[in-house]
This record gives C-alpha cells, sequence and structure tokens, in this order.
C-alpha cells in the first residue's frame, strides 16, 4: 500500500520537511504534527514520520540510519502505541480531512454540502 509522508523529522540533521501536498490540513493540526515530529525524533533518536496510507489511515514510522546504535527498536512501537492512545483525537481529524480533500467520495460530500448552503441561502 502506497504511503504520503504529511510530516517528517530528523534527529540526525535536525531539519523537518513538510508536505506541500498536505498544506490544506488546518494550521492547528499541522503545528502539532510538526511538534510530535519534532518531539519524536530527538526522543527516540530516529527520522518519525507521520503520513496517510493511500486509503486515509494515518501511519507512524520511526527509523534510525544504520549506524545509529542508541536507536531503541523496542522503545519505539511502544512510544507510537502511547502516541496513537494519547492523540486519537487527532488522529480522527486527521482521516475525517484525508476522506473529505482527497477521496472521490469527500468531493460528493463537499458538493451536497455547497448545494444544501445555497438552497438555504436561496430561501432566506
Amino acid at each position: 500500500m502506497e504511503k504520503k509522508v504529511i510530516f517528517s523529522a530528523s534527529y540526525y540533521t535536525q531539519k523537518y520537511y513538510s508536505n506541500p501536498e498536505f498544506d490544506g490540513i488546518p494550521t492547528a493540526i499541522r503545528n502539532e504534527i510538526r511538534m510530535i515530529c519534532i518531539a519524536l525524533a530527538e526522543k527516540l533518536h530516529a527520522i518519525f514520520t507521520i503520513g496517510f496510507y493511500e486509503d486515509g489511515e494515518v501511519y507512524f514510522e520511526a527509523r534510525a540510519e544504520e549506524s545509529d546504535y542508541d536507536f531503541d527498536e523496542i522503545g519505539v512501537p511502544l512510544e507510537i502505541k502511547r502516541l496513537e492512545s494519547e492523540q486519537s483525537e487527532l488522529i480522527k481529524m486527521l482521516r475525517l480531512w484525508y476522506k473529505i480533500y482527497k477521496t472521490p467520495e469527500g468531493e460528493v460530500l463537499k458538493e451536497t454540502i455547497l448545494k444544501e448552503t445555497e438552497k438555504r441561502k436561496n430561501s432566506n
């Protein structure tokens, strides 16, 4: 299944990447994602990524450079489970955003909402 990165941060280079394809995600959510990625990249000594699978599910990934012996392979899944638990609302919002803005069903939903809004506006 194809993955699309929303945001990624590297402990090694002290840099991050934000995918312009997802600039439409509300600013508050994007800021939260950025903070999470940077914090977990630092904590885990890794490159930490948040993204979407092509079906709209959110994924988290932490990987190390080959020469990094400080990378905690056991701690990473535990940290991701904690993140999924603590940030369940954020994950739900990301899934919803993806479904509305990146799927054909979302386009139909947007059109329906716009038509209903126009009807209400014209009837007033």
